[in-house]
Formats: C-alpha cells, sequence, structure tokens
C-alpha cells in the first residue's frame, strides 16, 4: 500500500484508513479473534491508521482499539485519530466539553496522546443543538490549541460536513490540518462541481471546491463514507445504514447507486474496490477511510488500491450517471 502526504502534518499517511465506526462496525460488533485478524490484515497490508471517535460505541470503538493495538509491539502499533462531538445545547461549557473528551478518549485508549483531534460537529450559518458556526468552531479551536500545548494530541482537524461554503471557509481559516471530507460516487462535489458549480439541480449537499481548497490551503484529506454507509458496497442491509448528507435517504441513495452501477457496467472487480479506487483517484484525496462489517470486506478493501486510481473511461461514464434524473431535482 503507498502512502500519501498528509497536507502540512508532513505525515506519510497509508492510502488507506481503518474506521472504527458504527457503520461498518466490524471492531465494534464481532468476536475478538475477528477484531485481532482484521487488524493484523490492515498492518500487513501496509496500513498505519485507525480512525476511531469517543461516541463510536458509546466508547467501545476506543477500548476495543486500545487492546488490539496494545497487544502488538511497539513498532507494529498504527497513529490513531479520535473526536470530540460537542453538545451545542450548552454552549457556555465547550472548553470543558472539549478536555472532557479527549481526557476520556486517552483513558480508554490507554495513551497519554494522539495524533490528531478532530471537531466531529457539521458547521453550518444557522446552528442548532448539534451543529456550529464558524466562529464557534474556530473558538473551540483555542480550546484545541491549548490542549495540544499540553502534549494531548499533535494535530487537529474537522469534519466537514454541514453547508458547503462554511466548510470551505473553515479550510481557509489556516486553523485545521486535516479535514474529514465526504466524497464518494453518490455525492463526489467535493471533488466535481455538479451543483452550485454549474448551477444544475443538484439534490444532496453540495460541496463544490472543497478538495481543491484543501490543496490550496495543504490541509490533508480524510475521505469518508466511501461506501455512503455501505449503499455502493452491496445490497444487503445490515440495519446501520444512516445517511449524513441532505436528502440522502435510503430510498434516494439506492436509486443513485443503482444508476452508477448502470453506467459503469460489468468492471470485473468488487463494488467496494470501484468505491475505494474512486476515492484514491482524486489527487488531493491523503487517505480513504473505510469501515467493515465483515473480514470478506476487508480483504477485498485492502486488494483495491493494487488496482490503481479509477480510469478515465470510468469517471466518463460517471459523469453521466450524475447528470441523470437519480442525482437531480
Amino acid at each position: 500500500m503507498n502512502r500519501r502526504r498528509f497536507g502540512r502534518t508532513n505525515i506519510e499517511i497509508s492510502e488507506m484508513t481503518l474506521g472504527g465506526g458504527f457503520v461498518g462496525g466490524l471492531l465494534l460488533h464481532k468476536p475478538d479473534e475477528v477484531k485481532r485478524e482484521c487488524i493484523a490484515a490492515c498492518l500487513d497490508a501496509g496500513m498505519n491508521w485507525i480512525d476511531t471517535a469517543a461516541d463510536y460505541g458509546g466508547g467501545e470503538s476506543e477500548k476495543a482499539i486500545s487492546w488490539l493495538v496494545g497487544e502488538l509491539p511497539a513498532d507494529r502499533r498504527p497513529r490513531i485519530s479520535t473526536k470530540v462531538r460537542l453538545d451545542a445545547s450548552r454552549r457556555d461549557n465547550f472548553p470543558d466539553q472539549v478536555r472532557a473528551s479527549i481526557e476520556g478518549s486517552l483513558e480508554r485508549l490507554k495513551v497519554d496522546r494522539v495524533d490528531l483531534l478532530i471537531l466531529h460537529n457539521p458547521l453550518v450559518p444557522e446552528p442548532d443543538s448539534a451543529t456550529l458556526t464558524l466562529d464557534e468552531a474556530l473558538g473551540v479551536m483555542d480550546c484545541f490549541d491549548s490542549l495540544r500545548n499540553e502534549g494531548l494530541f499533535d494535530h487537529v482537524g474537522f469534519t466537514a460536513l454541514g453547508d458547503g461554503p462554511t466548510v470551505r471557509a473553515a479550510i481557509a481559516s489556516g486553523r485545521f490540518d486535516v479535514a474529514q471530507v465526504y466524497y464518494n460516487m453518490l455525492n463526489p462535489t467535493a471533488g466535481f462541481a455538479l451543483g452550485g458549480g454549474t448551477g444544475a439541480g443538484w439534490s444532496d449537499s453540495d460541496f463544490t471546491g472543497l478538495l481543491d481548497a484543501c490543496r490550496e490551503h495543504d490541509v490533508g484529506v480524510m475521505n469518508i463514507r466511501i461506501f455512503a454507509a455501505g449503499v455502493l458496497a452491496a445490497d444487503e442491509r445490515h440495519g446501520r445504514e444512516i445517511p449524513i448528507t441532505a436528502n440522502a435517504g435510503m430510498e434516494a441513495e439506492e436509486a443513485r447507486t443503482r444508476a452508477v452501477l448502470a453506467a459503469l457496467g460489468e468492471r470485473g472487480e468488487t463494488r467496494s474496490q470501484t468505491a475505494i479506487r474512486f476515492g484514491l483517484s482524486h489527487p488531493a484525496v491523503s487517505t480513504v477511510v473505510f469501515g467493515v462489517a465483515e473480514m470478506s470486506h476487508v480483504h477485498q478493501a485492502l486488494a483495491a488500491p493494487g488496482l490503481g486510481p479509477l480510469e478515465e473511461d470510468a469517471l466518463a461514464a460517471l459523469r453521466r450517471a450524475w447528470a441523470s434524473d437519480a442525482f437531480r431535482g
């Protein structure tokens, strides 16, 4: 597995990162021997990063990663990122929330520091109890900077969800080393100007220009939701499919998936491999974060980088699919 420069962190990160979240769920829901097998396969393939969060499984993801990584020799242990999700109904105590979250994460992970701490709330112009404004997020970064100076983590990032112009402004602020960017074959707007960039009737969240902004400001990119909660990878449903963008209900996502698959045709590879290759085709993407439910999915995913970036004729076929009714209105 190749490595790519991780923005201004100057870390060389593996092209793929194992996600410890609820949707894929292997590190949460499978027996211990399967969890061990997953970690070993990823490390043997050259992966050097695991991504988790304080609220994945109510902290159970961090606990699982703690003992799984703790069993390994020090020179074989991957880097770790975790996240802070603030309760924005309590806007008067963000600093206390940030400290409590990272200290809880370090305790569950049984480490003194992590490589990257990520602000997990979406950014919007008019916030609610789950979202922040840009000004609020930048204020929270003052808290992050203070805790970074204490040595609790090395780099700061944010999950670039919410309002497209707001997240682009966050990138341009210079306060974030890393962005987690929603980018996949069902919503490619972060890398292709299909909605607001062209005036077309794009029906989902529009992140036009986001990947270019990350390149311009030397922000490392973690490509999240590459399987669109699993819809792109398989027809089977496990009940953990949770769309996280606007107008991305399961019925709409499945219609978009059918349009994409019809445009691509038979490819001689798994759907998950095509999805990963799509993410790796964009030069701004530092690493593709993948969540999996079964070991067979792990092996399929780890084989994808060796197939190379998605071919230009496949990208052209995808552009035709994105112009179809499934993606409009």
